[in-house]
């Protein structure tokens, strides 16, 4: 049984139901989630829009390996209207379902990087982390999601979301 964090994202259209849309197909197609964080709204990071990004993380039980589980997320993004950039570049979409953490692995191939290599250069990935696994350690980093945050550099304001 594999231990699991998501952040799931989005910016186009009605974010909160495809959050809830994206959680019920996780469910369904994951496993189990054990603890979700608060919505958390923020700027886009690494590119200009006006729409504003909700982002969730949920710690997950899974059955699945590493490489299984980012098929499912791109599967369920391809079905709740996710458009990918043909050139790579960040851009709007419906919803963005990225893996962060798996156990304590650490994965690099060609389509998966496990910690997520970029995370702790985001404070709307790390807020959300270290809400919900505040303790688990970032074994590329060797230090844990809350002392994480508080080393990020990014300085973007984020607040969660009044629903």
């Amino acid at each position: 049984m594999g231990q699991v964090v998501l952040l799931l994202g989005s910016n186009l259209d009605n974010r909160v139901e495809l959050l809830f849309n994206s959680r019920a197909m996780i469910i369904e197609e994951v496993g189990n989630i054990i603890k979700a964080s608060s919505i958390y709204e923020s700027e886009p990071w690494g590119y200009d829009s006006e729409n504003s990004f909700l982002n969730q993380a949920l710690h997950i039980e899974t059955q699945l390996s590493p490489e299984a589980t980012l098929e499912k997320c791109l599967s369920i993004e391809t079905k709740l209207g996710r458009i990918r950039s043909i050139h790579g570049e960040y851009t709007d979409r419906s919803i963005d379902i990225d893996i962060l953490l798996f156990s304590d692995l650490v994965v690099s191939t060609e389509k998966l990087e496990i910690p997520h290599p970029r995370m702790h250069k985001r404070r709307f990935c790390m807020e959300p982390l270290a809400e919900i696994a505040s303790d688990w350690i970032i074994p590329t980093l060797q230090k844990s999601a809350a002392e994480v945050l508080v080393l990020c550099k990014d300085k973007s304001e984020i607040s969660t979301l009044n629903a």
